[in-house]
């Protein structure tokens, strides 16, 4: 409502739909509701009305998801009501569940003080601040119709003359723009108590933290398919580049007369054969062209190969995972293994695993001398944040003298069968 282009936007005219649709939206509320309890009174004479009383009880469910719906003429966020999923379908079940909430006596009690109170704030602000300047402002309309040569402004002063027609029109523009800033107020204040009264504090919490998790499920999604591309150019790209160089000066070296030339060919040749291998160690750090193309078996099967303890691996898995799953699974086998090289003085690893009842498991043990700490900085600490945004656990398990064993689960279904020819 600060803004210099309030009164030319849309939300007066919103703020004016939404106080009127509430001024309408309540006396049906307040007319259906009197009905209801007339109705269920007089046949309580009988006891057919007794069982007919829940409808009293339920007539704020109705009410409340109006209002929810009219919020979004001036709050464009959800609002959720907090109700309970019935255990089990039918009437009766949704029955019980709604009689036993919180969230439908809540919005009963809203109803009541709907219909009771506030329908007719709704209704005096628009007759003060629409109803009012407009009247105002038709002055000349009616004195030139209907009004003889004369006309009453609100039914209190009589205007007898076209000057004092057209100031009092002019008056009413006026106040009507500054109505309409006393209605954005009005509405703005409905709109909030009424979120206040009828929106589940519970639910928005949990809605809010649903979403989080969903934005850092996508905020990995992004930055593994991120390091695949990175991954990807490098090796189509420099990667390439890279060999063609490495071969141009093998055969410039062969081909060079012994003398100093050739020995400076020898040093090229050399500097671009290690440039070439720190190269792929870094595509592989990256994202390891074999996790793509064969699955979490074989790029498992390769770490324990480059690696400078023996490793036993026993992992069978029929399917793929999904690719982040498959990349936080593998990245923690290998900081795995790179903490066993560098620190437990291991003599032998063993990475087992499999996919069992919706999860993925891998474990790996060392024959080490035990005494790892997550925390000291090992690198587990943001591989296990990784873990958690895909609602995996990561466990260690190094008491001093060994054996090292971490453990990580992750739930998923393999969504395609696994490639075992590499």
């Amino acid at each position: 409502m600060s803004r210099p282009g309030f009164l030319l936007s849309a939300w007066p005219w919103r703020s004016t739909a939404y106080l009127l649709t509430g001024a309408v939206t309540g006396a049906v509320a307040l007319v259906g509701i009197l009905t209801v309890s007339t109705v269920c009174g007089a046949l309580a004479v009988v006891l057919v009305g007794l069982p007919l009383l829940v409808l009293v009880a339920l007539s704020g469910i109705p009410v409340a998801e109006v209002e929810r719906r009219r919020l979004r003429l001036i709050d464009q966020s959800a609002v959720s009501g907090g109700h309970l999923v019935p255990a089990a379908p039918g009437l009766w079940a949704w029955l019980t569940t709604r009689l036993c909430e919180q969230a439908t006596w809540r919005e009963l009690g809203y109803a009541l003080l709907f219909a009771a109170l506030l329908w007719p704030v709704d209704a005096l602000a628009i007759t003060v601040g629409l109803l009012f300047p407009l009247s105002m402002v038709s002055t000349p309309l009616l004195m030139a119709t209907v009004g003889d040569g004369q006309t009453k402004v609100l039914k209190q002063w009589t205007v007898t003359g076209w000057p004092a027609a057209f100031g009092v029109a002019a008056l009413g523009l006026l106040l009507m723009a500054v109505c309409a800033y006393l209605l954005g107020v009005t509405a703005g204040a409905r709109a909030a108590l009424t979120r206040l009264l009828i929106t589940s504090r519970e639910g928005e919490l949990d809605a809010k933290v649903v979403e989080l998790a969903r934005s850092r499920v996508r905020l990995v999604e992004a930055f593994e398919a991120e390091r695949r591309r990175i991954e990807r150019d490098l090796h189509d790209g420099a990667q390439q580049r890279l060999v063609a160089l490495t071969m141009a000066l093998g055969l410039a070296r062969l081909d060079a007369p012994p003398g100093p030339l050739a020995d400076q060919l020898t040093k090229a040749h050399e500097e671009a054969v290690r440039a070439l291998a720190e190269l792929r160690e870094l595509i592989h750090g990256i994202h390891p062209k074999v996790l793509t193309d064969y699955g979490l078996q074989a790029a498992v099967a390769d770490a324990a190969d480059r690696s400078v303890v023996p490793v036993d691996v026993d992992l069978e898995l029929p399917g793929r995972p999904t690719q982040a799953v498959e990349s936080a699974a593998y990245f923690v086998v290998c900081e795995a293994l790179a903490n066993a090289a560098r620190h437990s003085g291991a003599d032998r690893v063993r990475v087992s695993g499999g996919h069992h009842d919706g999860r993925l498991f891998l474990e790996v043990r060392d024959d080490g001398c035990g005494g790892a700490d997550a925390s000291a900085g090992s690198g587990l600490t943001g591989l296990a944040d990784r873990v958690s945004v895909l609602d995996g656990r990561l466990a260690l398990t190094s008491p001093p003298g060994g054996p090292t064993l971490m453990r990580v689960e992750f739930p998923c279904e393999l969504t395609k069968a696994a490639d075992h020819s590499a």
